[in-house]
């Protein structure tokens, strides 16, 4: 999805005591942990601190989220933190090396998710858990919702299918672990909801920054998904929604842990 000004507001609100909540009690400090697809690091200083005399190894094949990351840890002091530019595919890690593994909206984005998930278990040690919370696409929404709305939700879902995404992996993860091998999944859900007028300008500000920028709309269009008319209707939704009293958005989330036998 790139890394607009908008998208990396997104990345920034995102915390470990809000975002991997269901991660933080298996946490313990002194555990080896990696957060692959680790973005900026937000999330990852949090797990960095619960783990801490422990350490944690961030990978991200985006370079300069990787360089933000390192900031991030060093402005916290989590000397505990590395980060390094990485593939999940082919992790530079030796294999039983970590005792966790945590993953924020990653899956949903990887083509060959069994393949991601085999290399993931590898770097796991015997026992040792994998953590992931990833979009359910079709539960997200914004309220109230305009005349074509519930279209422009559904456009969004066959892009980001079209691009080799994995939209409604939030509500996949359990069988997805356990066809990998993974024991004991504990699926949960939960969403990011929007709600006070500061969210509200956020949220409309980051889905009118990526779903209507040219790209989209070109490749929308490409694929006979949608037509120039029906965007130039849903951005007109989108502005009446944004200023209505009871507007209201939520972006839903599918949760799992799961055990390396």
């Amino acid at each position: 999805m790139g890394y607009s000004s908008e998208f990396l507001q997104l990345l920034h609100r995102r915390n470990a005591e809000t975002h991997a909540s269901h991660l933080m009690p298996h946490l313990r400090p002194g555990m080896r942990v990696l957060d692959f697809g680790c973005g900026p690091g937000t999330i990852t200083v949090g797990l960095a601190r619960a783990i801490a005399p422990g350490e944690i190894h961030g990978i991200d094949m985006e370079a300069s989220q990787i360089e933000l990351a390192k900031a991030a840890a060093a402005s916290g002091g989590h000397d505990n933190a590395s980060f390094q530019v990485g593939n999940v595919y082919e992790l530079p890690f030796e294999d039983g090396s970590f005792d966790a593994a945590h993953c924020h909206a990653v899956l949903m984005h990887v083509p060959e998710t069994q393949r991601a998930l085999l290399e993931v278990k590898r770097v796991l040690k015997p026992g040792g858990i994998i953590s992931a919370r990833e979009m359910i696409a079709s539960a997200s929404f914004s309220e109230p919702m305009g005349e074509t709305t519930d279209q422009a939700w559904a456009t969004f879902i066959k892009l980001l299918a079209a691009n080799q995404g994995h939209p409604e992996m939030g509500k996949q993860l359990k069988s997805r672990l356990l066809q990998a091998g993974f024991t004991d999944v504990r699926a949960t859900g939960s969403f990011d909801y929007f709600s006070s007028a500061e969210d509200i300008a956020f949220l409309h500000a980051f889905i009118c920054d990526w779903f209507f920028m040219p790209q989209v709309v070109a490749a929308a269009t490409q694929y006979g998904l949608a037509t120039h008319e029906q965007f130039e209707q849903w951005r007109a939704e989108m502005d009446e929604w944004k200023e209505m009293p009871g507007a209201v958005g939520g972006l839903a989330f599918g949760e799992a842990i799961a055990v390396k036998p």
